[in-house]
């Protein structure tokens, strides 16, 4: 692979996570999903297992009123035959009782081969968060 086409092919990897995250955020989970390789794994905060962009919707829903990410930089490293791409930034949106929140920070890490995403493992300091709100501090 020449310099040329696997700096296409990274930018292509870095561009399709910016759609994936950018169509979750709708939510449109048919839509993210169609840059994620079938059996690819969402691995979630307290290793929550997820299959489908659908999953991580529903799950949201329980855990927000509504959240959204101001994503801030995207990392990206070129690898032998994988991408690895993170994004860094915040979310915000509202907690179940339509308390606001922001500046809570994520990462989310993808593996992304041939332009769709094959992995994905996501940080984010939401439980530290509702810990503080309920006086728990430990």
């Amino acid at each position: 692979m020449t310099d040329e086409t696997h700096d296409a092919a990274t930018a292509r990897d870095a561009a399709n996570v910016t759609a994936y995250l950018e169509a979750s955020m709708v939510p449109d989970p048919e839509t993210a999903a169609r840059y994620m390789a079938p059996g690819t794994r969402i691995v979630f905060t307290g290793a929550r297992v997820f299959n489908h962009p659908s999953e991580v919707t529903a799950f949201n829903a329980g855990r927000y009123a509504w959240v959204k990410k101001r994503m801030e930089r995207l990392d990206v490293v070129p690898g032998d035959g994988v991408t690895t791409v993170y994004s860094l930034g915040t979310l915000y949106g509202a907690w179940p009782d339509g308390t606001p929140f922001e500046g809570n920070r994520y990462v989310d890490r993808f593996t992304v081969r041939d332009g769709l995403i094959v992995g994905m493992e996501v940080w984010n300091d939401s439980a530290e968060r509702l810990l503080t709100k309920h006086g728990l501090t430990a």
